[in-house]
């Protein structure tokens, strides 16, 4: 069973393996009509809007595998399943260039005020260029502190050297020497990289630890002319308090790709210039969709042929989103 739509080459590899049923609708798929298909399902192919709890595996005695479309996994119980012995797989390594790309590519709309210029041309309103006209702020020679220094992060980093960016990180772990050296970064305390850096990168995973990391505190201690950049996932900032942050000047400016209550976004975030604000685009190449869809199915292809899977998850969380 695969819970929504997926490019062409994974369902050809997921028929390889047995016969494949998928909800193409674009609403979420009905609890019933989930139910009944899970009934005889050794597979499911899950995305990141679903929740893999108690309840979704008692309607499948049969499954032998959950595999998630994403490199998060925090909508799957992962203990459940593991009580279960239904393997748990993920995407890793797919995505980090792609979401890295749109880490980057917010990081400059939200310093070079990209979005409100966007904003001003399809607005009508009559305009000439003058030299005092949306400035925005230059990113070389600033600080970038990074929040998850995994796959994404680390290939943040490339990027944001190349833009002559300084990089510093807060992880559970010290990265490979190797690259640290060649990225320049240091390892910093929470507190110091939220107080130093001219921009702030969320690219950890989504936890109970990490609920609300950017709360109304944390928003404080950034400084007056710093931005936020958010690619991991949305209750790691709590939406109200960076929404009066953004209103007070208490920091420059934010971009977000997620949300804390997804697809719904906190209503005084939509009437903020200095906030850019995208739906989840994240992994949204085609080259790293069908990617992503293809090793999800490689993954359930192993399981199904009695082999092991190819990126299985345990019962803690990546480095990154």
């Amino acid at each position: 069973m695969v819970t929504g739509p997926i490019v062409d080459s994974g369902l050809v590899l997921l028929r390889e393996a047995g016969s494949v049923w998928s909800w193409d609708g674009e609403v979420p798929m009905p609890a019933d009509e989930r139910n009944t298909r899970l009934a005889d399902a050794r597979a499911a192919v899950t995305m990141i809007a679903d929740r893999v709890d108690h309840d979704f595996l008692d309607a499948a005695p049969h499954l032998q595998i959950v595999a998630n479309v994403a490199v998060g996994y925090d909508n799957i119980d992962v203990a459940a399943c593991r009580e279960r012995n239904v393997v748990v797989t993920n995407t890793p390594g797919v995505l980090a260039d792609a979401t890295a790309d749109l880490a980057m590519s917010l990081l400059l709309m939200i310093t070079r005020r990209l979005g409100e210029g966007e904003r001003l041309i399809r607005s009508g309103e009559p305009w000439k260029w003058n030299m005092f006209m949306l400035l925005g702020t230059s990113i070389r020679g600033r600080r970038l502190g990074i929040v998850g220094m995994g796959d994404i992060g680390t290939a943040l980093a490339d990027r944001a050297q190349a833009f002559g960016m300084e990089i510093v990180y807060h992880n559970r772990s010290e990265v490979d020497p190797a690259i640290a050296a060649r990225l320049g970064a240091e390892r910093v305390e929470l507190d110091e990289l939220l107080a130093t850096s001219d921009v702030v990168s969320l690219n950890c995973p989504y936890s109970d630890d990490t609920q609300h990391l950017i709360d109304a505190h944390a928003l404080a201690t950034m400084k007056p002319a710093a931005f936020l950049v958010n690619t991991a996932r949305g209750p790691i900032v709590d939406e109200a308090a960076l929404a009066g942050a953004l209103s007070a000047n208490i920091i420059a400016g934010a971009a977000l790709d997620v949300f804390e209550n997804e697809p719904e976004v906190h209503p005084a975030l939509l009437e903020l210039d200095n906030v850019v604000l995208v739906p989840h685009l994240g992994s949204a190449t085609v080259e790293t969709r069908g990617a992503m869809a293809d090793l999800a199915a490689r993954n359930v292809a192993a399981v199904l042929a009695g082999r092991p899977p190819i990126t299985p998850v345990g019962a803690t969380q990546p480095d990154d989103d």
